[in-house]
């Protein structure tokens, strides 16, 4: 076992100046974490648990419409806040499709975003993987690609990020707060991540010592609550990574599509974020050869990895499937299989 430093800061500045030393790892729900340790993949010299610095687990719905999630925030408990799930049906949805109940009582919001791959190739520290040592190579090139990347990989890598809470996030614009070592700043969520390209493997926009201290949802994204959803195509219907997923979000006006957002979960190294579907729904009435050509649109470009063509199609049809579901509305209770295409497809469910 790789020995290790253990810090529980008392405050925030105390926690960056812990977390800006070389080595130096930031610790919160750990469901990730830990789990990279104990396969020899992450080798910390310095855990800094930030689980007691105040302020970081307050869900604040904002006067002016905003609403700011701590990073600290457990899953289970946003997912379960009536007032943040009543605003933002589709990232609730999201977040109960994913892990278990006992994951979700110990993951933060903050660790869903930075949670890494579940490549099986990073997984195994025998296996090249340029993503955990640069210039190493990607086994995965040739290898097991069933559910490997279809947009926005290269041959540095082809892994995706697994999180289903942040497909919707991406679709509703949200807001990532930093703080490090020179003060705080802030970056949109679809710009947190880069893709890989010819050179690097693509990775997560923090600077040494810098940690996720919030998430911040705009003013408009209630303005989507009552046509909302969130599908997930998986091996299993619990406790299972996204095959591929699809978040929906329109704003109806006398039956036309006003607004639109689209992001698409599986299919790369971010979540998946099409402005062009969202504009080919723009002020359209609900039409099943409108919605595939939405579809169309949003996997433009997509080209298999490997053995995938098939989540090319498969992404195709759930985009439609969700569009149908949130031009019928969100459903009044939580489906029992929250994500599951499974669940009622009449607007209200069945489950209750």
């Amino acid at each position: 076992m790789n020995r290790f430093d253990y810090i529980r800061p008392a405050s925030l500045e105390e926690a960056i100046a812990a977390g800006s030393e070389p080595g130096a790892s930031y610790l919160a729900g750990g469901t990730n974490l830990l789990d990279l340790m104990k396969v020899d993949v992450a080798r910390p010299d310095k855990i800094v648990d930030i689980t007691r610095v105040p302020g970081l687990d307050r869900i604040e719905m904002q006067n002016d419409g905003t609403i700011r999630i701590g990073a600290m925030v457990r899953n289970a408990d946003l997912a379960r806040h009536p007032a943040f799930a009543k605003a933002c049906p589709a990232v609730a949805e999201a977040l109960l499709s994913g892990a278990s109940p006992q994951l979700r009582n110990a993951a933060t919001v903050g660790g869903n975003l930075m949670q890494q791959t579940r490549c099986a190739y990073f997984y195994d520290p025998y296996s090249a993987c340029n993503r955990r040592q640069k210039g190493a190579g990607c086994d995965a090139r040739g290898g097991d690609t069933r559910n490997h990347a279809v947009l926005g990989w290269s041959d540095n890598c082809i892994a995706i990020h697994p999180s289903d809470f942040c497909v919707p996030l991406a679709a509703l614009d949200t807001v990532v707060e930093i703080e490090g070592p020179e003060g705080a700043r802030e970056t949109p969520l679809t710009r947190f991540y880069s893709l890989p390209d010819d050179t690097t493997p693509g990775g997560v926009d923090l600077a040494p010592g810098e940690m996720i201290t919030a998430l911040r949802l705009p003013r408009d994204a209630a303005s989507f609550a009552s046509h909302a959803r969130y599908l997930k195509l998986r091996e299993r219907t619990s406790y299972a990574f996204a095959i591929v997923s699809a978040a929906v979000m329109l704003r109806m006006q006398e039956g036309v599509i006003a607004e639109a957002r689209i992001a698409l979960g599986g299919v790369a190294a971010r979540p998946w974020r099409s402005v062009i579907a969202e504009e080919r729904l723009r002020d359209g009435e609900p039409d099943v050869d409108l919605f595939a050509s939405a579809a169309e649109a949003a996997l433009q470009g997509a080209e298999p990895s490997g053995a995938n063509a098939f989540k090319i199609e498969l992404a195709k049809r759930l985009v439609i499937r969700a569009i149908e579901r949130a031009a019928e509305g969100t459903p009044a209770r939580m489906p029992a299989l929250p994500a599951s295409v499974f669940a009622s497809d009449t607007g209200v469910s069945a489950h209750v």
